[in-house]
């Protein structure tokens, strides 16, 4: 996987964060059977835009779903564990799963609070 500077602005915030590109078989796994403390982040880039659904079964930590279209955002989710369908409202190309770790506790605490953010 490559990695892959992403930004995006929320709430007058500019956040940026290196995500791992997921193409082929990598992308049908995203964070699934991943252990907390290896997790990375990862970015998931679709050649137009769409509302492809995302679960987060055998995913066994709560991670942060971002939804962009180009830098302009449109869904941000905490994705709890065993979820058989999530997606936004709103059509999007590019998805950051960030996961609720120690690696990503700046990044996460600027998006959902810190009261928000357990590890």
């Amino acid at each position: 996987m490559k990695q892959k500077r992403v930004s995006f602005i929320y709430k007058k915030k500019k956040i940026s964060l290196n995500a791992f590109e997921c193409v082929g078989n990598e992308r049908m796994r995203g964070l699934t059977f991943r252990r907390r403390k290896n997790a990375r982040a990862l970015l998931f880039e679709f050649d137009e835009l769409c509302r492809e659904p995302i679960h987060s079964i055998f995913v066994f930590f709560p991670f942060v779903g971002v939804w962009l279209d180009g830098k302009r955002l449109v869904g941000i989710k905490i994705v709890k564990s065993f979820l058989p369908f999530i997606r936004p409202k709103r059509p999007f190309d590019r998805l950051i799963e960030i996961p609720l770790s120690d690696k990503y506790k700046k990044e996460v605490a600027l998006i959902v609070g810190k009261e928000r953010f357990k590890n």
